[in-house]
């Protein structure tokens, strides 16, 4: 599934294909998606391209290919979803702009242990965009839970493999704004995009670390990652 902000860029993409035949400028992407820098640009076409939905050409400026348009539309139509219509994904981010923010329910005790809610969804991978939703609970021994709040989210990718984080694991999350360096953490990138990755602290900049030699080490300056969370533990089914 794309993101909203995936969905436009590729249908941007294609549209200015069809158009004129040469694929757009990261200049003209930026003011399309209304982004505030061309590095959201890039995150962006990574994950499409990761995605399998278009392909850059090497040693070539601008030069990308359109592979495929997403299976739910019919080649040649550009309509983006309906904002309401987005499967959420991910915790809540604000897109930039201030919301109120809910927090999960509180865990429930049962006879087996605390029912923690699961939040939907996160990517160990190319972020995802971040919007929250409470699909299902989980029971968690007691004796993981420690101070404060606490949500589980379903793992998406395997860019944390190496860490022992699997896709389709399930994470427990403890609800903070701060971290130390080396701590796995719920990342929020630019107000929209959640990831789990390993922190670093690089002066005032912020390093979202991998656990896989596929992915790259992403650092953002001051303020554009905020902290939700740093990983307690986690489940696997087999």
């Amino acid at each position: 599934m794309l993101t909203r902000k995936q969905y436009e860029l590729l249908m941007f993409i294609h549209e200015r294909l069809k158009e004129t035949g040469v694929p757009p400028s990261f200049d003209e992407m930026k003011d399309a998606l209304d982004l505030r820098s061309k590095s959201g640009i890039h995150r962006l076409i990574t994950a499409l391209e990761e995605r399998g939905f278009i392909k850059r050409l090497p040693n070539r400026a601008r030069a990308m290919e359109l592979i495929r348009l997403p299976e739910s539309i019919a080649p040649g139509l550009a309509t983006p979803p309906a904002r309401g219509a987005f499967s959420p994904e991910v915790i809540e981010g604000d897109l930039g702009k201030p919301v109120a923010k809910s927090p999960p329910p509180p865990p429930v005790e049962v006879a087996s242990g605390l029912e923690i809610p699961v939040m939907g969804r996160i990517a160990a991978g190319v972020p995802i965009e971040a919007i929250q939703t409470h699909s299902h609970s989980i029971t968690v021994p007691p004796e993981l839970i420690g101070k404060g709040e606490h949500y589980a989210l379903e793992v998406r990718g395997d860019s944390m493999i190496e860490a022992g984080i699997l896709d389709g694991d399930t994470v427990l999350i403890r609800r903070t704004d701060s971290a130390e360096s080396g701590d796995i953490v719920v990342a929020l990138v630019d107000g929209e995009e959640a990831t789990l990755k390993r922190l670093r602290k690089k002066g005032a900049s912020i390093a979202l670390e991998a656990a896989n030699p596929a992915y790259e080490t992403r650092i953002f300056g001051p303020g554009r990652v905020r902290v939700q969370g740093r990983l307690v533990a986690l489940f696997r089914q087999y």
